[in-house]
């Protein structure tokens, strides 16, 4: 084999291990009754750290997931991919359990990964017909909601990152939403994006960039979102970048 067929089939490697990885963040989209819902992610490098998920489970219930592993490029990729399919396996059996959800997904992934290695995860269940949302926190940057009146909560950690602890202790918390209320969920990618100052964008221009999109549909939001993030950082990205979207009516 010369060099440059190497070359040829480290490209084809990276570029079909790039498209399941897309694969994983596709699935199934369901129409429900009270949710209009949209995610992008956008990495970095061929793979990346960030992962999305939605999840659909009968009863016009959709699971959502989001994460982002520690670290770049491969070694971030494939610590993703674990906790991805960890997440869907044990969101099969457990899936109104977020609590459970997250304690089986972290023994798996603190049994197979090193020490050093960690991954944030969000990781929620949407009832259309109550407009309830459980979730479950582990170590994720605060997913923000948008209320009819102004008020912006935070979906607050309520448990360490999986892998980081061999007994990991998640808590399921409750948030109730209402029609116009927005949520948008999101990895560091985001509000870490610099500009030329070396400034970052933050949280403050994450909200900013969010306000008052309640009336847009939950593509819309995500889509404003990135142009207003690029319009600070002048295009350029330092880390994966995932937004996830949940538009309640």
């Amino acid at each position: 084999m010369t060099a440059d067929s190497l070359v040829v089939d480290v490209s084809r490697d990276w570029a079909l291990a790039r498209e399941v990885q897309k694969r994983f963040m596709q699935g199934l989209e369901p129409d429900l009754k009270t949710l209009d819902y949209c995610a992008r992610c956008r990495q970095m490098f061929e793979l990346g750290g960030d992962c999305y998920g939605f999840v659909p489970l009968g009863d016009q219930r959709l699971a959502l997931a989001i994460g982002d592993a520690s670290g770049k490029g491969l070694a971030a990729a494939l610590m993703i991919a674990n906790v991805q399919s960890s997440l869907r396996t044990a969101a099969l059996f457990r899936a109104d359990d977020g609590a459970a959800v997250l304690r089986a997904v972290n023994c798996q992934v603190y049994a197979s990964s090193p020490s050093d290695r960690y991954a944030t995860v969000f990781y929620g269940v949407f009832d259309s017909m109550r407009r309830i949302l459980r979730y479950v926190n582990a170590g994720h940057n605060p997913p923000l909601v948008f209320r009819q009146d102004g008020r912006v909560d935070r979906l607050e950690a309520s448990g360490a990152p999986v892998g980081m602890f061999a007994d990991g202790d998640f808590e399921e918390r409750i948030a109730l939403l209402h029609p116009g209320d927005v949520v948008v969920a999101y990895t560091d990618g985001v509000t870490e994006a610099l500009n030329s100052a070396g400034e970052e964008w933050g949280v403050k221009g994450l909200r900013g960039a969010a306000a008052g999109c309640g009336a847009q549909s939950a593509a819309d939001i995500v889509r404003a979102i990135f142009a207003s993030m690029d319009e600070f950082s002048q295009g350029k990205q330092s880390d994966d970048a995932t937004v996830a979207v949940l538009r309640v009516h």
